[in-house]
C-alpha cells in the first residue's frame, strides 16, 4: 500500500483506518507510562526507597521533565538515520525494559532498580513519542479539515489508557497499611511493561497493512515533501510559522509545570487530604476502599467522555466560522486550568476539619481536562500544521520541550507544599499565575496568528 493509498483509504467516519491501528498503539504505550506514574512517588517514598517527599517530587520532576526533552533528539535520529517506525520499535522496547527493570528490586538494589529503569523509560520515550504524533500528521493532505479532529481522537487513545492503568498498576501494586501480602509494588510495574508488549506485538502486527510506506525511511531515503524540500532553505514565512510554534511551546511550558502536579502534589495530597470512601460493589457487596492512585484515573476517563464533544464544537463553530483560532484556544486551556486550582484552594480552606470530600478534587481534574483539551490536542495538530517538512519531528520534539521545563518546574514547585503555611495558598499560586497568563495570551492573540500566515 502506498502513501497516497493509505491517506485516501477512509473509514465511514472519514478518518483514515491507519489513525484507529497508531490509536491502539498509543493506548498501549500510555498504559505503561501512565500505570508507572501513579506509582511512582508511592513507592519512592515508600520503605523500600525511603525518599521524603520533597526529595521524591524533586526526583519525579527531573523523570518526567527528561521524559520530555529525549524525543528532540529521538525526532532528529529518525529523521536523519533510522525513520520514525523504526524508532518507535526502539522505543516500546526500551519502554518496557525500563517497566520490568523498576521491578527488580530485591534481586538488585532498590535505588539501582529504580533511577536505571527511570533511565531506560526516558531514552525509549525519547524514540516513541515525537515518531508517532508525526506519523499521524502524515496521514492527511496539507489542509486537511479532518486533521484537528483526527488529532483529537488520537488523544483520546492515550487517555483510555492513561484511565485503565491505574487502577489496574493501583490495585496490585499500591501497598497500603491494610494491603493484602500479594500486593506489592513490582507487580504494579510489571503490569505495566506487559501492556507495553502487547501495544508493541499489536504494532508490529499490523503496520505494514495500515502505514504502506509512511514513517519507514529517513527523510533523504524517501520521496516526501520533506525529502524534496531536503535542500531548499527556509523561506521567511516558514520562519514565521517555526516562530509560532516556539511561541506555542512558551505557553504551554506554564500551562505543563501545573497541570502535571497530578503526579506529585495533588498524588499525595489525594493521599494524606481527601477522605477515602470504601465501597460495596453491587450485586457482588463486597467491599473495596479507593486507592488514592485512582483520582489519576479521572482526568483520562474525562478526556474519552469530553474530547468527541470538544472535537464536534470545534467543527460546528468552525462551519460558522466562529471557531476560535488556536491562539486564542490556547489562552482559553491556560486560563481554565487556573480555574480548576482555584476550586481546590477553596475546598483546602475546610482542611482544618480534617480531611475533605474527595469531590473537591474530583472537580480539579475535570475542569483541568477541560483546560487540556484546548491546548494538548490542538498542539499536536499545530505542529503538524506550521512545520516545515523537512523539520517535523524535530519540531514535534521542540513542542514536547514544553512537557520538559513544566515538568522541571512543576517538581520543585510542588516541593513547596511541604513548606507552605497551608495548602489554600499553595493552590492560590498557580490559580492566579494561570488565569493572569491565560488573559495575556487572549490579548496578544491577534500577532501569534499573523506568523501563522493563514494557517487555522
Amino acid at each position: 500500500m502506498t502513501d497516497s493509498e493509505v491517506k485516501h483509504n477512509l473509514t465511514k467516519r472519514g478518518q483514515p483506518k491507519a489513525l484507529y491501528m497508531l490509536f491502539m498503539v498509543e493506548m498501549w504505550e500510555r498504559f505503561n507510562y501512565y500505570g508507572m506514574r501513579a506509582l511512582l512517588v508511592y513507592f519512592m517514598t515508600s520503605a523500600i526507597i525511603g525518599f521524603s517527599d520533597p526529595q521524591a517530587f524533586k526526583i519525579y520532576g527531573w523523570f518526567t521533565a527528561l521524559v520530555y526533552l529525549t524525543p528532540v533528539l529521538g525526532g532528529w535520529i529518525a529523521d536523519k538515520y533510522i525513520g520514525k517506525r523504526h524508532s518507535i520499535t526502539i522505543g516500546a522496547i526500551l519502554m518496557a525494559l525500563g517497566q520490568f527493570t523498576l521491578a527488580s528490586y530485591g534481586f538488585v538494589p532498590a535505588r539501582i532498580a529504580l533511577f536505571a529503569g527511570l533511565v531506560l523509560i526516558i531514552m525509549g520515550n525519547g524514540f516513541f513519542k515525537p515518531n508517532i504524533s508525526s506519523i499521524v500528521g502524515e496521514l492527511y493532505e496539507p489542509n486537511d479539515p479532518r486533521r484537528d479532529a483526527g488529532f483529537t481522537i488520537f488523544y483520546m487513545g492515550i487517555n483510555v489508557g492513561a484511565f485503565i492503568a491505574p487502577f489496574i498498576t493501583g490495585y496490585v501494586g499500591e501497598v497500603t497499611a491494610t494491603s493484602p501480602a500479594w500486593v506489592q509494588w513490582r507487580w504494579g510495574f510489571i503490569a505495566a511493561g506487559i501492556g507495553m508488549i502487547i501495544g508493541l506485538i499489536w504494532y508490529l502486527a499490523t503496520q505494514n497493512r495500515f502505514l504502506g510506506d509512511i514513517g519507514l525511511y529517513t527523510v533523504s531515503q524517501h520521496k516526501t515533501e520533506a525529502a524534496i524540500e531536503e535542500d531548499k532553505p527556509l523561506t521567511e514565512e516558514d520562519k514565521d510559522k517555526i516562530k509560532a510554534v516556539f511561541t506555542f511551546t512558551f505557553i504551554a511550558i506554564f500551562f505543563f509545570a501545573f497541570f502535571e502536579q497530578a503526579g506529585s502534589s495533588l498524588s499525595k495530597f489525594a493521599q494524606t487530604s481527601i477522605r477515602l470512601p470504601v465501597l460495596t460493589l453491587p450485586f457482588i457487596g463486597k467491599l473495596i476502599e479507593v486507592k488514592a492512585s485512582w483520582f489519576q484515573s479521572i482526568n483520562p476517563i474525562a478526556v474519552v467522555i469530553l474530547a468527541p464533544l470538544f472535537a464536534k464544537m470545534w467543527i460546528n463553530l468552525g462551519k460558522k466560522n466562529k471557531e476560535p483560532s488556536i491562539p486564542v484556544k490556547f489562552g482559553l486551556g491556560v486560563f481554565i486550568t487556573g480555574f480548576g486550582f482555584l476550586v481546590l484552594a477553596i475546598g483546602s480552606m475546610f482542611l482544618a476539619s480534617g480531611p475533605i470530600n474527595m469531590f473537591w478534587l474530583v472537580a480539579l481534574y475535570i475542569i483541568h481536562t477541560c483546560g487540556e483539551l484546548c491546548l494538548s490536542p490542538v498542539g499536536l495538530s499545530m505542529v503538524t500544521k506550521l512545520a516545515p517538512a523537512k523539520l517535523m519531528s524535530l519540531l514535534m520534539g521542540v513542542w514536547l520541550t514544553a512537557s520538559f521545563f513544566g515538568n522541571l518546574m512543576g517538581g520543585y514547585f510542588a516541593t513547596l507544599s511541604s513548606s507552605l503555611s497551608s495548602m489554600v495558598v499553595f493552590f492560590a499560586i498557580p490559580a492566579v499565575i494561570l488565569m493572569v497568563f491565560g488573559i495575556f495570551v487572549w490579548i496578544f492573540s491577534g500577532k501569534i496568528k499573523s506568523w501563522m500566515h493563514g494557517v487555522n
